[in-house]
């Protein structure tokens, strides 16, 4: 299949790489990259594993912001269908019956976390930088929130959610969100030590096996992810979003009392 933010390739063990490929833009997740993830978890068959990646210097820089202010401007049916894609995204490939290994470098913010969060496996780089960096922008990481914090738990969600503060791949994998911290020249390597295993295990097992872990963790149902879709369309309709989202765009600081 051709698509236009994604590039993918599978080898001959049955290992699916994709890459989040719009690095003219950061690989932020546009509406057709998110429509495009959707439909690659969708059409995805009989692979041993799926390594996800980014192109160029990061692996996402989070959602669109043009994207974002649309929603902004819209109303609300309009703001809610929009969350719900995103929602859906995530849910996707949080629910991917293969392993999903995640290799990241440069940076992964808000939205980029929440997709390192529903990886089941994350190697960075050393020196990767992280930052929930939506209270910045007047809005909250509402749609990756029942996925972050199946990760890495209250406690640790409380010391980074809020603050928009950057953090390190070390500090990240105190957190649980990262796995592995490698060199850069030794990410795909290590990418490939976690790949290796699941070469000589049953498919059908590891789905299964995935699935019984899911459903012994915390609760990920229609009903949360409900509550995080109202929640994103709620904060898009306060005057903060507005603001922040636009400063950002303007390339100015947002005024905050």
């Amino acid at each position: 299949m051709s698509w236009q933010t994604l590039d993918t390739r599978t080898d001959p063990r049955g290992v699916v790489y994709v890459t989040l490929n719009t690095p003219e833009r950061r690989n932020v997740l546009s509406a057709t990259m998110i429509a495009e993830l959707t439909e690659f978890v969708r059409t995805l068959d009989q692979a041993r594993a799926v390594v996800l990646s980014g192109a160029g210097a990061i692996f996402c820089a989070g959602g669109d912001l043009v994207w974002m202010q649309a929603q902004i401007e819209a109303d609300r049916p309009q703001r809610l269908r929009e969350a719900r894609k995103l929602a859906e995204m995530l849910q996707a490939l949080n629910t991917m019956p293969v392993p999903l290994i995640g290799r990241l470098h440069g940076g992964a913010f808000g939205g980029g976390i929440g997709m390192a969060c529903v990886c089941d496996v994350v190697v960075a780089a050393r020196g990767t930088k992280f930052c929930f960096s939506e209270t910045r922008l007047g809005i909250i990481p509402a749609t990756i929130g029942p996925y972050v914090l199946a990760r890495i738990g209250e406690g640790h969600a409380r010391r980074v959610f809020m603050s928009a503060r950057m953090f390190g791949a070390e500090e990240a994998a105190t957190f649980g969100i990262v796995t592995t911290v490698v060199d850069t020249d030794g990410l795909d390597a290590a990418v490939e030590a976690e790949v290796t295993p699941y070469l000589s295990t049953a498919p059908g097992a590891v789905a299964a096996a995935k699935a019984l872990a899911r459903a012994l963790g915390p609760r990920i149902d229609a009903d949360v992810i409900d509550d995080s879709i109202r929640r994103l369309a709620d904060i898009w309709e306060g005057p903060e979003a507005l603001i922040g989202v636009r400063a950002f765009l303007d390339k100015k600081n947002a005024p905050r009392n």
